[in-house]
């Protein structure tokens, strides 16, 4: 039994990529692990004409995928806007195992992210010692994918400073990285890329110049186009957790995981699903990725403090927990759709009062 929490993509379906490898027949640009047609066919899944069945691992859109396969297979790099949770960086992580065969070479923005983090930076022992060398460079995610012609990943790419942004002009546009403490420099090898993600909800925190947004082509991700789709995602992604985590409960009724989807639908399109009646929307995202984390956290408690069978006393804390972010006004939104809405469900008793006795 391995110890390790969460695989990498691509030892986790190390041999769905190695299958689709076998059977490729189409043009691969250099450096990259698959051709771009077989890349949308491990993020969509499908059937291989040997009958081996390739997993989905984006439910959506097949056109998006496409779109973004192709942009990094040209001198564009690549930007997933979009609301926070519609599996922005679970996207780039697949695009980066399928293309490169990795998807390590990753930097997480943050406000602290300084131009050392997507540059390079110095080993400062080697430094003093030996002066300005090569052996004394500290090679960045960026640096090495440039170096391997393989995808660098940068997460919340509108969480960094603008000035350090733009220290992916040069990178992006001559697909080079100056060294001049060396003079020299690092040309990018070809197969690099970049795949950047931004949340919609950080519009304004640090926006990028029109310089660097020219050298990005964006895909904006959406949120589950239907309910089914939506319900699919999460008993997928929830089936993965469980057996990772090997907790002792039963799967989950898909009835439970519609009644958790259709909770956060209904409060974030701000109306019921037979649109007969208008709702107040709190200020959290809803999104399907929270809709997960209820229903896992749900698991968690029936697999150790109750039946093992999943119920809606398990899911009440995490539901309240998603929804009620602000004290004061997201609590009034949900004592309000508890009553109007919950209560008048037949169906639905015992999540009103497994909800009602925590709120």
């Amino acid at each position: 039994m391995s110890d390790i929490l969460r695989y990498h993509a691509e030892q986790l379906f190390a041999e769905e990529l190695e299958e689709l490898k076998k059977q490729d027949q189409e043009k691969r640009p250099q450096n990259w692990l698959l051709s771009p047609q077989s890349v949308v066919t491990y993020l969509i899944g499908g059937k291989l004409k040997n009958g081996f069945e390739v997993t989905p691992k984006y439910i959506g859109s097949k056109r998006l995928m496409e779109i973004a396969v192709a942009t990094l297979a040209t001198d564009r790099a690549l930007l997933l806007y979009g609301l926070p949770g519609t599996a922005k960086s679970w996207v780039s992580e697949h695009l980066a195992a399928g293309i490169s065969g990795d998807s390590t070479m990753i930097i997480q923005g943050t406000a602290g992210t300084s131009e050392e983090s997507i540059r390079y930076g110095w080993n400062y022992a080697r430094l003093l010692a030996e002066g300005p060398s090569r052996n004394a460079l500290v090679e960045t995610p960026v640096l090495r994918a440039m170096q391997d012609g393989k995808i660098a990943r940068i997460e919340e790419l509108t969480r960094i400073g603008a000035d350090v942004q733009d220290t992916l002009i040069t990178i992006l546009s001559e697909k080079t990285l100056p060294i001049p403490e060396l003079n020299t420099e690092v040309q990018a090898s070809k197969g690099f890329n970049v795949i950047a993600t931004a949340n919609n909800r950080d519009k304004g925190v640090n926006e990028l110049s029109s310089a660097l947004k020219r050298r990005f082509n964006t895909v904006i991700l959406p949120v589950p186009e239907s309910m089914e789709e939506e319900i699919d995602i999460v008993r997928r992604r929830v089936e993965s957790f469980e057996k990772v985590m090997e907790l002792p409960a039963e799967k989950p009724a898909v009835e439970e995981i519609r009644r958790i989807v259709t909770i956060f639908r209904e409060l974030r399109n701000g109306v019921t699903l037979d649109g007969k009646t208008k709702l107040k929307s709190p200020g959290s995202t809803l999104s399907t990725a929270e809709a997960i984390s209820v229903v896992n956290n749900g698991l968690a408690l029936a697999a150790y403090f109750g039946d093992g069978r999943l119920n809606a006393a398990d899911l009440a804390a995490g539901i309240i927990g998603a929804v009620v972010k602000d004290p004061v006004q997201d609590k009034l939104v949900w004592q309000e759709y508890l009553e109007t809405v919950v209560k008048t469900r037949e169906e639905w008793k015992d999540v009103y009062r497994a909800c009602r006795d925590l709120a």
